[in-house]
């Protein structure tokens, strides 16, 4: 498994007058290589763990699978997994998924790709979800609070994003966290493809952090029926959840929101 997801260092800690040396804890951030059947796809930064959900769910959000399934994931490299450090993964399709084409450069952890697709480019991959039954507001607003207590890293050092899949209850499905928004979605998208249980319809998708165009893609491809947002969402992220037929909720905070989609609530 990947090398532990928190490091302590020294720091100094001035309070008012007070100066004295303390250990603080951080978060680890580190390369992981994506790869789909041995073929580069991109390396993005990420906080080390549920690396196999992470690889897995990008592939899948990023439309790079083309339906084809995951036989196995794994860490690879040019030696064994103990000399990459646990920072190259392998999507396995046995040769059954398109070469993709490698993205340049690496993907960071504070912007992901954020418009690198339009909407109508996204429509032509990605239908317009249809027949989902509505989720309570009550719920929806509801769900911050009920993911507070899972958040163990943000706790430890007030430096990850998290995100949730919940139900229609509110209650947690599965919740990651990562230095980055995106790659906090790609673990929940991949643990939840790893376990066959897309597309989620009857799910929620929750984010602590604002809601981009790239977030909201990632919960339409995975066929969330909502997007709960403790932050604001983007003016491209409100389009895309209106084509898609997503119900998005921003600054969702203290049992108050912002409903953006659908554009009007039913009467």
């Amino acid at each position: 498994m990947a090398r532990g997801r928190t490091a302590k260092v020294l720091t100094t800690k001035i309070d008012g007058s007070a100066v004295a040396r303390h250990p603080d804890e951080l978060i680890v951030e580190e390369p992981l290589a994506i790869h789909l059947d041995d073929n580069l796809v991109t390396t993005t930064m990420r906080t080390p763990g549920h690396d196999f959900e992470l690889a897995a769910g990008f592939v899948f959000t990023e439309g790079l699978l083309a339906g084809v399934a995951v036989q196995t994931c794994r860490y690879c490299g040019t030696g064994s997994a103990v000399e990459t450090e646990f920072n190259v993964v392998s999507v396995e399709t046995g040769g059954k998924a398109p070469v993709p084409v490698p993205r340049l450069g690496t993907t960071t952890s504070s912007c992901g790709l954020c418009g690198s697709e339009s909407i109508d480019t996204l429509c032509e991959r990605l239908a317009p979800l249809t027949d989902l039954a509505p989720f309570e507001l009550a719920v929806l607003a509801a769900v911050p609070d009920r993911m507070v207590e899972q958040q163990t890293l943000f706790q430890a050092t007030g430096a990850v994003h998290a995100a949730g899949a919940f139900t229609r209850a509110g209650d947690a499905v599965v919740v990651r966290e990562d230095v980055g928004r995106h790659n906090a979605v790609d673990k929940v998208v991949g643990r939840l493809l790893l376990d066959g249980a897309l597309p989620a319809s009857d799910l929620g998708l929750y984010v602590s952090g604002r809601a981009s165009f790239e977030i909201v893609q990632k919960a339409w491809a995975a066929g969330f029926g909502a997007v709960v947002a403790v932050s604001a969402p983007t003016s491209l992220a409100v389009d895309t959840a209106r084509r898609a037929g997503i119900t998005l909720a921003g600054f969702v905070r203290d049992g108050r929101m912002n409903i953006y989609a659908p554009e009007r609530l039913p009467s």
